[in-house]
């Protein structure tokens, strides 16, 4: 299960989570349909491919998986998150919202071609979530596990990023590289496939900075007192740095990674 930091923090910072997180970029169609082999439905060959997307939040990765054809198990174990996933894909066809959790997924044995964690991974990364990814995927299903990072090689992007770091604390992070410990893992190949694709996130600084910094679990989480002086430094960053100064459209550079593995027993 999320740590209780982890839902507390989802469950206050729901709304600035989906103004603020960047979305996933096109160019991963072509991985979900080679790498991952989903391919879409038609009436020559059916059925669609089904894909559990696992932490499904408030389902920023669900437009890939609709997009190339896949039917889609979207699992959430947040409420306020899951209130989210309704309001933007629950009416929509091939797309079944589940609570659950990634130590306890809601499906039969052997029932999704693929396994999906967008940003999510290093939140479960445990034994038991593995057991369990590994009971719902068909053999030769593939578990991709992707994140959106951002590209710290740019001056802003790293102050920021800076910021953060000094309150992560021992949060549960892509950046810890503690999520790598679940590999290898029996029943899967290994090594891990890695690919990288570059991405980024328009919009006010408002959103794309200020509301994805109030969007981290381990922020939201705080008191505002404490919360105060982290938006502080990041609002003095907007408006003093010479690449963000009176910016009225922000474009945040982002660096989004897959791994991919295999179930083969």
């Amino acid at each position: 299960m999320l740590p209780s930091t982890a839902v507390k923090g989802y469950l206050q910072g729901a709304g600035s989570f989906d103004k603020g997180r960047p979305d996933y970029p096109k160019e991963l169609d072509n991985w979900l349909r080679e790498i991952m082999q989903i391919k879409p439905h038609s009436k020559w060959d059916p059925p669609h491919t089904t894909v559990l997307d696992l932490g499904s939040g408030t389902g920023k990765f669900i437009p890939r998986l609709v997009d190339i054809g896949a039917e889609v198990f979207a699992v959430e174990p947040v409420a306020a998150m899951r209130e989210k996933l309704e309001l933007n894909w629950g009416d929509k066809p091939y797309v079944k919202i589940l609570e659950g959790a990634a130590e306890e997924i809601p499906l039969k044995s052997q029932s999704v071609d693929a396994v999906i964690c967008a940003h999510s991974f290093h939140w479960f990364a445990k034994p038991e979530a593995m057991k369990e990814i590994h009971r719902v995927l068909k053999r030769g299903g593939r578990l991709g596990m992707i994140w959106n990072l951002r590209d710290t090689r740019v001056d802003w992007v790293r102050q920021v990023a800076d910021v953060v770091s000094t309150v992560a604390g021992d949060s549960p992070r892509f950046y810890t590289q503690q999520w790598r410990e679940m590999f290898p893992h029996k029943g899967f190949a290994h090594p891990l496939v890695e690919k990288h694709f570059t991405h980024s996130h328009t919009g006010t600084p408002e959103d794309v900075i200020l509301n994805r910094v109030r969007s981290i679990s381990f922020i939201s989480t705080l008191p505002p007192e404490q919360q105060e002086p982290i938006f502080q430094q990041v609002r003095e960053i907007m408006a003093t740095h010479p690449e963000l100064k009176d910016k009225q459209e922000i474009t945040v550079p982002y660096d989004t990674v897959a791994f991919h593995t295999v179930k083969i027993l």
